[in-house]
């Protein structure tokens, strides 16, 4: 929830947290004001804020903005007084609570932050809803697209790798005998390297992959995988491709 809103000048947080008390006093609650201060300012201030008011009033801002509002105004406001860590995590949980899981959340966050953010992630989901991500994982998902997000949510890419150009070859090799060269997939083959590599060593084992099989790795995944094995596969190939 970081965004692109940048620092507003000549921030105060004493007279902010001064306005939102103000703004939830009384009969009625004035929403335009908590919009117009908290969608101003950015995440930092937004923290500063939020300790400034607990501070001066002795309650916990997040907690008054939910007995003020509702529905997904409430949500949007709550979700602008999360760290952006806090946001991560929560987003993680809304994803496998209840029926259905979404499961393009849960790639989308897993397969785009690094090490130290999903090390941090773990932490908060822990601080935050008392059981461990990896738990969560395990009882919501299933088969190989588990694996994935387990594999993921570990914080073990090996980001400092260099790039070697013969273990790509070997690599590439061992990802066109686990699909195009086999009946059937070797799904395992697949995760394994693309949640352990780093990025840089990835497009070095796709560029020698494409050489060898005459198909880009994205090809390759489409006609090997489903469903959300597939999408998270793709996600991880096409981050390679840009980090």
């Amino acid at each position: 929830m970081e965004g692109t809103v940048k620092p507003a000048a000549n921030f105060n947080a004493e007279n902010d947290a001064n306005a939102l008390r103000k703004a939830m006093k009384g009969l009625g609650t004035d929403e335009k004001s908590i919009i117009d201060i908290l969608t101003s300012r950015n995440n930092e201030q937004r923290q500063e804020i939020k300790a400034m008011f607990k501070t001066m009033f002795g309650k916990d801002l997040v907690k008054e903005l939910k007995s003020e509002l509702s529905g997904k105004f409430e949500d949007v406001i709550v979700g602008l007084m999360m760290t952006p860590v806090e946001y991560d995590a929560s987003e993680l949980k809304r994803a496998m609570k209840g029926v259905g899981t979404d499961e393009d959340a849960m790639i989308e966050i897993l397969a785009s932050r690094n090490n130290a953010q999903i090390r941090a992630i773990n932490e908060t989901y822990k601080k935050l809803f008392k059981n461990t991500l990896e738990k969560d994982i395990e009882s919501d998902t299933s088969g190989h697209f588990k694996r994935l997000m387990v594999s993921l949510a570990s914080a073990g890419r090996m980001e400092d790798q260099q790039v070697d150009l013969g273990k790509a070859e070997q690599d590439a090799k061992r990802l066109h005998e686990a699909g195009e060269k086999k009946l059937g997939t070797d799904e395992s083959v697949f995760n394994s390297l693309l949640v352990s590599q780093s990025f840089p060593q990835l497009r070095a084992v796709f560029e020698k992959y494409k050489a060898l099989s005459g198909k880009d790795i994205e090809q390759s995944i489409k006609s090997e995988m489903s469903c959300n094995l597939e999408t998270g596969m793709l996600a991880i190939g096409n981050l390679s491709m840009i980090l």
